[in-house]
């Protein structure tokens, strides 16, 4: 599963986003994520942690030498740095850091980041032209927003548990933590639509990024049928609720998918099938018509499918135009050689863990190389070079406030 690109490659290459200067106070999944993908686009990321304890991930299991796997893979490429944010001390050094800061990202309940002294409208008070990105289970308004919030509830209160699985199962959670990653991935796009606004009218502003609205906004195909007259999605397995035949089928040595979302491909199906006649009969003369006579359509395929493998199934298929797939698990996914030549995985040097898997985003650009894979750091790792760097302080005003429990 190891890319060809490592942490050696391209140390030079500049992203998009190169100069862009971020802190990240977000903890666990949805802001860190969110950090690591402005970070992956080449803006200069600054982890900031709780001195001792640091972010709670970097206790979440497996571990690596000690430091947890999904700690580093959601805070690849950061600087990591501890302030004491309880203390007036940690405070203003963070207040310092703001003042050169394009972009802050929390994930605090609604509330918290007030009480501590580092909210929206202090910190805007110190850098103007701030952009601080808030991501939390309900948002910063409306009656649910004092609410703590993990993925297992945002998707069962968001609608999508309500449609995942299959008739007869019940409610079925998305097998990955969706609410937290699809808000990182809002936290990343608004804040850079807001840098961009900060270009046109001269000052940044308060991104809110609920992980509930993130999830119901996902659900594209069921609120267009539910918006339009009412009806309620149900769950219906593998199936297409729109298209037919468009869903799972069994072969001999495990399952298919096939995509036929359209008249030209249902004909291109039928022939290569050997069931020319279905196109003259009338249950399945119209893609809506296929939806509606699905279970007898898919009895049909069926009986061509259990005779082939997957693998001829697909080549069959591929080759007269009609879209199939196998169903891959994670690693025949990353052991693919289209993820291989994509370079979806690469691999960095930890200074603790030694050379650890890192995803890499997955936009490419025509102007941009791929970024080299960087690890993500320990805790405190950047603390000295940053105040050093940033703030000018000398080695006895750093250890002066290690000393006090600020840093």
């Amino acid at each position: 599963m190891k890319s060809t690109v490592t942490s050696e490659n391209n140390a030079d290459q500049k992203g998009p986003l190169s100069g862009v200067k971020v802190l990240d106070l977000s903890r666990v999944l949805a802001g860190p994520l969110c950090g690591a993908l402005l970070g992956d686009l080449g803006a200069e990321v600054t982890k900031v942690e709780m001195p001792g304890a640091g972010d709670d991930s970097r206790h979440f299991a497996p571990h690596i030498n000690g430091e947890s796997s999904y700690f580093m893979m959601l805070n690849r490429g950061k600087r990591g740095i501890t302030l004491n944010l309880k203390s007036d001390e940690g405070r203003d050094l963070l207040h310092r850091l703001v003042r050169d800061t394009d972009i802050l990202i929390e994930n605090y309940r609604p509330g918290v980041t007030a009480r501590l002294g580092i909210d929206y409208d202090t910190l805007a008070a110190v850098n103007p032209r701030l952009v601080y990105v808030s991501i939390s289970g309900f948002g910063q308004t409306g009656p649910l927003a004092h609410r703590p919030a993990y993925d297992h509830i945002i998707q069962a209160m968001g609608g999508i548990m309500s449609l995942t699985g299959w008739p007869g199962t019940g409610p079925t959670r998305v097998g990955e933590s969706i609410g937290d990653v699809v808000a990182g991935m809002y936290g990343s796009y608004g804040a850079l639509a807001a840098l961009r606004q900060r270009d046109v009218i001269g000052h940044g502003q308060h991104v809110d990024v609920a992980m509930f609205d993130s999830v119901l906004s996902l659900l594209v195909v069921s609120l267009s049928q539910f918006t339009a007259d009412g009806t309620e999605p149900e769950r219906i397995g593998n199936r297409h609720p729109v298209s037919a035949p468009m869903d799972s089928f069994p072969a001999r040595d495990g399952q298919v998918v096939l995509a036929v979302a359209n008249d030209a491909l249902f004909a291109r199906l039928c022939k290569e099938t050997g069931m020319p006649e279905l196109l003259d009969d009338p249950r399945f003369a119209t893609d809506a018509q296929r939806a509606r006579h699905h279970a007898e359509l898919r009895v049909l395929i069926e009986n061509w499918t259990r005779g082939l493998t997957v693998d001829e199934a697909v080549n069959r298929l591929e080759a007269a135009g009609v879209p199939a797939g196998p169903i891959w698990s994670l690693k025949e996914a990353l052991d693919s050689d289209h993820a291989r030549q994509r370079q979806l995985l690469g691999t960095a040097r930890h200074p603790v863990a030694g050379e650890v898997a890192v995803m890499r985003q997955p936009v490419r650009f025509s102007g941009a190389q791929p970024a080299a894979p960087a690890p993500a750091p320990v805790l405190g790792q950047h603390t000295d070079e940053v105040l050093a760097a940033a703030l000018g302080l000398s080695p006895d005003e750093i250890a002066g406030l290690r000393a006090r429990g600020a840093i």
